[in-house]
């Protein structure tokens, strides 16, 4: 799938440790009313099938938005949902292999280095992750990555490059002159009590990110 760069600009990615009084599908809906623009459902400890019921439940949301769709590393529920496709680290299956699984839809793939991130363009992906931008609790075994890694890395490869780890509305700007094409987030958003006023603002910092 031919992926629009727009689509990277403010991406989220579900963390359901901020609950509270919420659910995890009524949370994804507030971030899409702030304006995020591509929505990721990562589950680490949901069995299948809780997993499969919330990804339906979601994707009814996305569709409605037209937001694209993926799932965190489990290509069966990605399947299982008719998700637009799926987001794996370098442990995972390698975009050929997930190509030949999925077809036509987004393949996505974690890169922190030049050589990891064009092996994944040739081998089919549709989008890299780069990170960690910085250290982060959600994600506690990611390398920080350096900012001429990035930048480096978004000039080698033509798909759309996104960062995440660590960002949140006190950094995004920092990303500026990178050649990102925009954030991945999770606590800056989901750990919100007025998640859509977050995420609007998250939108506005994304674009003035993106534009210099």
């Amino acid at each position: 799938m031919k992926l629009d760069k727009q689509a990277m600009l403010l991406y989220a990615v579900t963390d359901r440790s901020w609950l509270g009084t919420r659910t995890l599908v009524e949370q994804v809906e507030e971030t899409l009313k702030g304006g995020a623009t591509f929505i990721q459902l990562r589950e680490k400890d949901l069995d299948f099938l809780d997993f499969v019921d919330e990804a339906k439940e979601i994707k009814k949301l996305t569709d409605t938005y037209q937001i694209p769709f993926v799932i965190n590393d489990n290509v069966e529920v990605a399947l299982a949902v008719d998700a637009d496709g799926v987001h794996v680290g370098q442990d995972d299956l390698d975009a050929g292999e997930l190509r030949k699984r999925l077809g036509d839809k987004i393949i996505g793939v974690s890169a922190d280095t030049v050589a990891l991130a064009l092996k994944a363009e040739a081998d089919g992906a549709d989008y890299i992750g780069v990170g960690a931008i910085y250290s982060t609790a959600t994600k506690t075994d990611a390398e920080v990555v350096d900012f001429e890694t990035i930048a480096a890395i978004c000039k080698s490869v033509t798909i759309p490059v996104v960062a995440i780890g660590g960002l949140n509305e006190n950094n995004i700007l920092s990303l500026r002159g990178t050649g990102v094409d925009g954030v991945a987030l999770v606590s800056a958003i989901f750990s919100k009590t007025d998640i859509v006023k977050a995420t609007q603002v998250l939108r506005r910092l994304s674009e003035d990110m993106v534009k210099a």
